[in-house]
């Protein structure tokens, strides 16, 4: 059973910064060969895409958090992160851990991230 567990949500002001963190377990293959990312969810909104890292070190981010945030993965620990800075209210969400298993997403439970005014 695959696994994906995210932390490191919270509560921040305005302008602060958070590392959310994403352990995989289950996986078929080696973590270091998965495509992985991130999504979200806002208050009564879908869920959409942050951004993802490819299993080369190829990383994508969605228009609005370009210049802000910043996806990495640590192989050896099986783990992705998301490194977020000069946070807005319109990044409270819920965010979730993905990695692409044979063309579809699986999710982990998530995490909360609220950004104060």
């Amino acid at each position: 059973q695959v696994e994906l567990a995210e932390s490191g949500g919270g509560l921040v002001q305005v302008g602060g910064s958070l590392r959310l963190s994403c352990a995989a377990s289950g996986l078929a293959f080696a973590f270091k060969d998965y495509h992985v990312g991130w999504f979200r969810r806002s208050p009564g909104k879908e869920r959409h895409f942050v951004a993802s890292i490819r299993s080369a070190g190829t990383t994508v981010y969605t228009d609005s958090v370009k210049g802000r945030f910043t996806i990495s993965r640590d192989n050896a620990k099986n783990t992705t992160y998301l490194h977020m800075n000069s946070l807005k209210p319109d990044d409270t969400a819920v965010y979730y851990c993905a990695a692409d298993l044979s063309g579809s997403w699986w999710y982990g439970r998530g995490t909360l991230v609220t950004v104060s005014s």
